[in-house]
């Protein structure tokens, strides 16, 4: 039994690690991953915004569109 802990331990990890995920993606957190992940793939040419920059960009977006939201 002792030697089926490391996968049990595994296994919690991973389901920890996708349940954080999960939750960056719902909350949206990960928008900026995501969006130097699309620039990354789409337009490599281009130079991406730096993390503030993009966050600004963002939530000026969201001012100017407003979308059904919570806050």
């Amino acid at each position: 039994m002792p030697a089926a802990l490391p996968a049990i331990l595994r296994g919690a990890r991973d389901s920890g690690r996708r349940a954080v995920g999960y939750l960056r993606a719902v909350m949206g957190a990960d928008a900026y991953d995501r969006y130097c992940a699309h620039l990354a793939a789409r337009h490599p040419e281009a130079e991406p915004l730096s993390e503030r920059e993009f966050w600004r960009e963002h939530m000026d977006w969201l001012d100017q569109n407003p979308q059904g939201r919570c806050c």
